[in-house]
């Protein structure tokens, strides 16, 4: 046996089901069609370019075609309603983070989709941290240059991008100007590509969005992320210093991302997908690659990525209540 797939076999130890129904092989059953993953954000994101990573890897892992079905549109919405409508044969996964399942049930009436009854968490592979950053047009080279700035030239007012509406970043916003005594407000996009090109194009000073959103530009030089949420500073950035040095606490619960399929979906197809995924985010070169990214690797089966999104929609619960935010 390699050495890879001992290390897969002792990340799924917890699975009873893994363990009792799946030999570590190659000769495992199929799906008969291609498998669609879903992806809520545009081309060009982060969510995206993780998303053509690991499906590379994951049609040699199944065995079957795998596409990147992009269904962009608020915060993941559309393409959570287009899991839920989708058949549950095994032909279509959701990946996604912790906006679409733990933030937007609580922000919007009616999403269209319950994450507990329409959804099955089939398995989780990263953590993250949000991110500030600014403009390259800014000339604030860190966050108490970037206050400074906005107490300076505006008056204390500034605008922030965020990738969507009722977002984990635009509470972030709103909590940030609190701390920091700011007038800041939300300017709201469809996803983080089209942020991104406003910030590029200097059309707004800062942006609050993942890391991985930002990591390819701030790494060019061409805006600079000026601090990260967490607890920790990350290795892909460790000169950036994090809220939590700054003075904003209680971000240690951080956000996820994963793979949801339809309810219903057979246990037999989500043991084979946890186990393809598992294989494939322990390979050294997909590992540095999603590193590379910002994302913290760490594969979570089913039941772990359940219990880490209920713990997250519990954290976010209390911060949204607090914060006044009613549900539209």
């Amino acid at each position: 046996m390699s050495l890879r797939r001992t290390v897969v076999s002792r990340a799924l130890r917890g699975l009873a089901a893994l363990a009792a129904g799946l030999a570590l092989s190659t000769a495992m059953a199929q799906p008969a069609k291609p498998l669609r993953i879903l992806v809520g954000f545009p081309p060009g994101g982060g969510t995206d370019a993780i998303a053509r990573t690991l499906s590379e890897r994951l049609k040699d892992a199944l065995g079957v075609p795998v596409v990147v079905d992009n269904r962009p549109g608020a915060g993941g919405q559309i393409a959570a309603q287009v899991l839920k409508a989708s058949p549950p044969d095994g032909t279509t996964v959701f990946l996604t983070h912790d906006h679409t399942i733990s933030i937007l049930p609580l922000v919007v009436k009616n999403p269209g989709y319950q994450p507990d009854h329409d959804f099955v968490p089939v398995a989780g592979f990263a953590t993250f941290v949000n991110a500030f950053a600014v403009s390259g047009g800014t000339p604030a080279k860190d966050f108490d240059e970037y206050v400074q700035w906005v107490r300076t030239q505006g008056g204390g007012k500034g605008a922030v991008g965020i990738p969507a509406p009722a977002s984990t970043p635009e509470f972030l916003v709103k909590l940030v100007g609190e701390k920091f005594q700011l007038d800041l407000v939300s300017a709201p996009y469809r996803g983080a590509a089209p942020m991104m090109a406003d910030m590029l194009g200097n059309q707004i000073g800062a942006g609050v969005g993942s890391v991985q959103d930002f990591m390819e530009n701030h790494k060019a030089g061409k805006l600079r992320v000026v601090a990260v949420l967490g607890t920790k500073r990350q290795a892909a950035m460790p000169q950036v210093p994090t809220f939590d040095e700054l003075g904003l606490k209680g971000f240690a619960d951080l956000p996820y991302y994963g793979f949801y399929a339809p309810a219903g979906t057979s246990q037999k197809f989500i043991n084979q997908f946890a186990l393809a995924l598992a294989e494939v985010v322990t390979a050294p070169d997909v590992r540095e690659r999603l590193t590379a990214m910002g994302l913290t690797v760490g594969f979570m089966t089913p039941q772990q990525l359940g219990a880490r999104e209920h713990a997250y929609t519990e954290t976010w619960r209390r911060i949204i209540k607090t914060s006044g935010f009613v549900p539209q």
